[in-house]
């Protein structure tokens, strides 16, 4: 049942990504003239359908709710559309950018860790969330429940009769 982790971590990298330097505009041959964070780009919308996708993967897997698997989908859906639409289309985009120094100067905006971080997280909560709206209640409840028993070999319980036959 490797689908509930894979959507854990999917959101966790999401999250992280909010904190993270999304965008380093660069002229022609220089340094970056300004860093943009993920957070400044979304007003940390991605770190809240994060947190909601967790919350309501944790209420699903408790208690088999498939509203709440649905929940999952829909938010890391909403994730990879904020990615596609809002950063995609900037990334390697040339553009005037306003410095102080220079006035106006040409600058690309060149991807850094976190717009990276925001497609690996956003894709892996996106179709995570959907392969996991798509298991039944039980199997949903069955994560949970596999972590909360020992196996009995470990637990130094005996079970049966003795196999020496004593």
């Amino acid at each position: 049942m490797l689908v509930p982790i894979a959507v854990a971590l999917g959101a966790v990298v999401l999250a992280a990504s909010e904190f993270m330097i999304a965008f380093a505009f660069t002229p022609p041959g220089g340094e970056a003239l300004r860093e943009v964070s993920s957070a400044d780009r979304h007003g940390y919308s991605l770190l809240l359908l994060a947190v909601f996708a967790l919350v309501a993967l944790g209420f699903a897997l408790m208690t088999g709710s498939r509203p709440a698997a649905y929940a999952v989908a829909g938010a890391g859906v909403v994730a990879m559309l904020l990615f596609l639409i809002v950063d995609l289309p900037d990334a390697g985009k040339l553009g005037d950018l306003e410095d102080p120094v220079r006035g106006f100067a040409s600058a690309r905006a060149e991807p850094q860790a976190g717009f990276w971080l925001e497609a690996l997280g956003a894709l892996t909560l996106g179709l995570g969330g959907i392969a996991f709206a798509s298991l039944g209640p039980e199997q949903m409840r069955a994560l949970p429940n596999r972590l909360r028993r020992r196996p009995k070999a470990e637990a130094g319980e005996r079970t049966g009769p003795d196999p020496a036959g004593g």
